[in-house]
């Protein structure tokens, strides 16, 4: 890509990066063409769908959330491994308001654009289950596509401001359920203190 032409995709980012996350995924691609000063056909020329926008806005945090979950594997317990994915899982989900009912519909769709970044994702997260199964540690009765589904909707419940204040609460609370080992040890450490 020419200098110039890789300069006016990265502006069209950071615009489009400003709009969603004042309006969240239904921002109109009319609207951040405007706010970028360009016209809407070069806007389409960049990115011709709206999945193909979101696929470049949340590209790079999820390869850095994929990366995430192989320093986990390597570094932590099975169980504080999978409690810390799905609480970066949250926080990335509130950066894009809406982006998950995209990535919902996306990770089953080789023809979508956020196919290959929720594939990843989903694979990653399979990863740290198995691993604690394998331990021990997490529930076996439930598969990656189990977790991928609790991860989604747990993304689109903190995507609601009445609940996105608790969001960390909510986390702990599936992490709880899948690792029944983190939910006695947080049982144990409210006895002792009272």
């Amino acid at each position: 890509m020419r200098a110039d032409a890789k300069k006016n995709y990265e502006h069209l980012l950071a615009v489009a990066r400003d709009v969603v996350s004042k309006h969240g995924a239904d921002a109109s691609m009319r609207d951040i063409s405007r706010r970028a000063d360009v016209g809407l056909a070069t806007l389409l020329r960049h990115f011709p769908t709206r999945e193909a926008l979101f696929e470049a806005l949340v590209r790079t945090d999820l390869d850095a959330l994929t990366r995430r979950a192989a320093e986990l594997e390597a570094s932590t317990s099975p169980d504080e491994a999978l409690s810390s994915w799905l609480r970066e899982w949250v926080a990335l989900t509130q950066s894009y308001r809406g982006v998950v009912a995209l990535m919902a519909a996306a990770h089953t769709n080789p023809d979508s654009a956020l196919y290959v970044s929720c594939a990843a994702v989903h694979s990653a997260s399979a990863r740290l289950l198995l691993r604690g199964q394998t331990e021990g540690t997490a529930r076996t009765d439930m598969t990656g596509d189990d977790l991928f589904g609790l991860m989604s909707a747990l993304g689109w419940l903190v995507d609601l401001p009445s609940f996105a204040p608790r969001a960390g609460h909510l986390a702990h609370i599936v992490a709880s359920a899948i690792l029944p080992n983190l939910a006695s040890s947080n049982v144990k450490k409210a006895k002792k203190a009272t």
